[in-house]
C-alpha cells in the first residue's frame, strides 16, 4: 500500500516532496519521485510485493511512461504472463507494473483488465497528457483539484494542501450533505474546489481540462439459474477463489476478526489455505454488551488461529483529533474500532484482510428488513397511527443502549411517512439530521449559499437507477454506489492507512459484488433473516453460534458516555460553537441538542458526534492548529468538567 501525489503546472510547480511528506504514514519503507517541465510525481512505499525492486514511480521500456500507483492488483500473475508472450519488458516483479504495459496496449481502457484495489496516474510525456484511474468499488482513494492552471492529486486531501497550490475553504454543499448522509456523496468533499475521482472512473487530464469516464457498473437484472443449494457451492467457490487471490503477497498476511460471521467466514477460509496458523486480530470492550471477544475466541481455537487480542478503553478525546487528522472529514464512531484495531495488527503484520462489504452485498442491516416491518406498520390508517400511535411510541423512555426500543419505534413511526425510494432515503438520515433538522440548525444565509439543496436526490439517483424492481435489490444497489465507496471504505482506507496498514476486503471484490447482484433477492434476505445465503456458506465453516449470532460489531456507550464524562466537554465546546460564530450553525439550536441529550430526552448521540466531529476539523484544517494543540484544548475541557 502507498500514497500518491502529482503536480502538472506549468506556471508553479508546487512542493512534490512537500505533498509526499503529507503521505509518509501511507508508505513509510520508501519514498520516489519524477520530476520534468512541468510534471511532479510523488511516491510513498508500504513494500508488499518485491520487496527489493518495486519502488515507484515506474516507466515503461522508453522511459515515455511514468507510473504512480496505491494498490494491490491481484490478478497480475496472469496478466504478466499475457503481456510478456506479446513481446513488453517488465522492470521489477511488483504487482502494479502490468499497468503501464497495458496502458500500452489498450489505452485508457486499461482499467477494465484489472482485478485489484488501485488508485494510480501515469503521466504519458509523448501525448502531455495525466491519466488516472481508480478501482471498480473506490477500495483505493484518490482526490484532485484544478484551476486551469494547475491539476494536483493525491491519495489524500492533506496531500493537497501540502502541494502549497490548494487553500482550505470549507464547501457548504459537501458538509450540508454530510449531515444527512454521513458520507460526502457524489464528488464532494469538505474543502470547496477539491473532488474525489468517483469509484470505476478514470480521469483524463490535458492541457488543463479534465475528462471523466466511468467504466463499469453493476447490474441486478439478470439472476442466476439453479436451486438454493446449488448456489450455496458457487457462492462458497467463488468466495473461496477471491480469499485465494487476496492473499497474493511477500509479506505474511493475518486477519481482522470480529464475533460476526463475515470476517470470520473469510478468517476461516484463509485458515484452510494456510500451511501455517494466519495470525488474526481482535479488540473488545470492558462492556459485556459490546464485547465481541468471546464470539471471536471461537472461531480461532477452532482453526487454531494465532490469536492477538486486545481489550481496549475508547478514549475519544485522546483519538479524536488523531483520527480526524488522518480522515481529512468527519469520522463515524465506527472509525474507532477500525484505528485500534489496526493499531494491534500493525505491531504484528503488514497486511490483513477484512470482512468490510458483505452487508451491502448479502443485505446485512437491520433497516432492510426494517423496511417490511414499517410496510406491517402502514397497514393501520395513517389518523390511527400519527394520533394515536405517535403519542405512545414517544413516551417510550429512552435507555440509551444500542438499538434501544425508543429508537427503533420512533424510526418505525417516522419510516411510516413515507414510501419506496423517499422511506430509504429518509432512513439514511433519521439518527444524523433530517431535512427537517438541517433546516433548523443551519442560518438563513448559510442556506442561501447552497446551490445543490437536495441531499435525497443523492440516494434516489441510485435507488432509481438500478436495472431490478426488486426492493431488496434497490436498497443494495443504493448502498454499494453510496455507503460502501463513500464510508465504509473510506474509513477502513484511513484508520488503516494511518498506522501503515493494508486493509483488502475480498467482500468488494467486483467479481464478488457482480456475483451477488445476480443472486435472487429472497436468498439474501429470507423470512426477515439477514445476510441468509452467506450465512449458509458460514455454516461450512463455522460453529452454530456464530452463524446464528445477530449483527453487533464494535461500538461503545456513546450516548451514555455523552450524558455522563463527555458532557461537560460537550458543553463547554459546542456551547461557543465556531459554526455558530462563522454564522453557518444557529447556536440556541446547537445548545437545544446538548441539553435534551444531557437531560435524557432525545438520544442525540450520533448528531453530537457530528457536532464534535466538525468543531475538531475547523480547528485543525481552517484555523491551522496542530493535532497535539487541539487534543490539549480537548484535555484542558474535560479537566473542567
Amino acid at each position: 500500500m502507498c500514497g500518491i501525489a502529482g503536480i502538472v503546472s506549468k506556471q508553479n510547480r508546487g512542493s512534490i516532496r512537500g505533498m509526499a511528506e503529507a503521505l509518509a504514514h501511507r508508505g513509510p519503507d520508501g519514498v520516489g519521485y519524477y520530476e520534468n517541465d512541468g510534471v511532479a510525481l510523488g511516491h510513498t512505499r508500504l513494500s508488499i510485493i518485491d520487496l527489493e525492486g518495486g519502488a515507484q514511480p515506474i516507466s515503461n521500456e522508453d522511459d515515455s511512461l511514468q507510473l504512480v500507483c496505491n494498490g494491490e492488483i491481484y490478478n497480475s500473475p496472469q496478466l504478466r504472463q499475457e503481456l510478456i508472450a506479446k513481446g513488453h519488458r517488465f522492470k521489477t516483479r511488483t504487482d502494479v507494473e502490468v499497468i503501464l504495459h497495458l496502458y500500452e496496449e489498450h489505452g485508457q481502457r486499461c482499467v477494465s483488465y484489472l482485478r485489484g484495489m488501485f488508485a494510480f496516474a501515469i503521466w504519458d510525456s509523448r501525448s502531455e497528457t495525466m491519466f488516472l484511474g481508480r478501482d471498480h468499488m473506490g477500495q483505493k482513494p484518490l482526490f484532485y483539484y484544478s484551476d486551469g492552471d494547475a491539476f494536483v492529486f493525491s491519495s489524500e486531501i492533506k496531500g493537497l494542501f501540502a502541494s502549497g497550490l490548494v487553500t482550505p475553504e470549507l464547501c457548504l454543499e459537501g458538509l450540508w450533505h454530510y449531515m444527512s448522509l454521513r458520507f460526502m456523496p457524489d464528488q464532494y468533499s469538505l474543502f470547496k474546489g477539491v473532488k474525489k475521482l468517483p469509484a470505476a472512473s478514470t480521469l483524463f487530464v490535458k492541457n488543463g481540462q479534465v475528462e471523466l469516464s466511468k467504466y463499469w457498473s453493476i447490474s441486478f437484472d439478470k439472476k442466476w439459474p439453479g436451486s438454493e443449494n446449488e448456489l450455496v457451492e458457487r457462492l462458497d467457490s467463488v468466495l473461496g477463489e477471491t480469499v485465494e487471490a487476496h492473499l497474493l503477497s511477500d509479506v505474511r498476511v493475518g486477519s481482522f476478526l470480529s464475533g460476526g460471521i463475515d470476517s470470520t467466514t473469510i478468517a476461516s477460509m484463509m485458515a484452510q489455505r494456510s500451511d501455517s496458523p494466519i495470525p488474526t486480530f481482535s479488540i473488545g470492550v470492558q462492556e459485556h454488551s459490546f464485547n465481541e471477544l468471546p464470539a471471536a475466541k471461537i472461531v480461532a481455537e477452532k482453526y487454531g488461529m494465532e490469536q492477538h487480542e486486545k481489550v481496549v478503553h475508547a478514549d475519544l478525546i485522546g483519538l479524536l483529533p488523531r483520527m480526524l487528522y488522518h480522515m481529512d472529514e468527519p469520522a463515524d464512531p465506527y472509525g474507532v474500532g477500525v484505528y485500534l484495531v489496526s493499531e494491534l495488527a500493525r505491531e504484528t503484520v503488514k497486511v490483513v484482510l477484512s470482512g468490510d462489504g458483505a452487508d451491502e452485498s448479502f443485505a446485512g442491516y437491520d433497516r432492510y428488513a426494517g423496511q417490511r416491518v414499517v410496510d406491517f406498520y402502514c397497514l393501520l390508517p395513517a389518523w390511527f397511527r400519527n394520533t394515536i400511535m405517535k403519542p405512545i411510541i414517544n413516551a417510550v423512555p429512552e435507555t440509551f443502549a444500542y438499538k434501544s426500543i425508543a429508537q427503533k419505534t420512533a424510526w418505525v413511526q417516522a419510516m411510516s411517512q413515507f414510501s419506496s425510494g423517499e422511506r430509504y432515503a429518509e432512513s439514511m438520515s433519521f439518527l444524523r439530521f433530517t431535512p427537517q433538522a438541517k433546516e433548523s440548525l443551519f442560518t438563513e444565509s448559510a442556506k442561501g449559499q447552497i446551490e445543490d439543496y437536495q441531499s435525497i436526490d443523492k440516494i434516489l439517483t441510485h435507488f432509481n437507477a438500478t436495472d431490478s424492481n426488486e426492493l431488496v435489490d434497490r436498497m443494495l444497489h443504493t448502498d454499494l454506489m453510496t455507503r460502501v465507496p463513500d464510508h465504509n471504505l473510506v474509513i477502513g482506507d484511513r484508520m488503516s492507512m494511518a498506522h501503515s496498514l493494508e486493509v483488502r476486503a475480498p467482500f468488494v471484490d467486483y467479481q464478488v459484488v457482480e456475483f451477488a447482484a445476480r443472486l435472487p433477492a429472497k436468498l439474501k434476505l429470507k423470512n426477515g433473516r439477514l445476510k441468509h445465503i452467506l450465512r449458509k456458506v458460514g455454516s461450512r465453516y463455522l460453529p452454530k453460534e456464530i452463524v446464528k449470532r445477530r449483527k453487533q460489531g464494535f461500538g461503545f456507550p456513546l450516548g451514555t458516555w455523552m450524558r455522563t464524562d463527555l458532557a461537560g466537554v460537550l458543553e463547554q465546546l459546542l456551547g461557543n460553537s465556531r459554526f455558530a460564530e462563522l454564522g453557518i450553525f444557529h447556536q440556541a439550536q446547537v445548545n437545544n441538542i446538548v441539553s435534551e441529550h444531557i437531560a435524557g430526552k432525545v438520544d442525540h448521540s450520533y448528531r453530537l458526534w457530528i457536532l464534535l466531529n466538525l468543531e475538531i476539523l475547523q480547528r485543525l484544517y481552517f484555523e491551522g492548529e496542530s493535532v497535539d494543540s487541539v487534543s490539549e484544548m480537548l484535555q484542558s475541557c474535560m479537566r473542567k468538567a
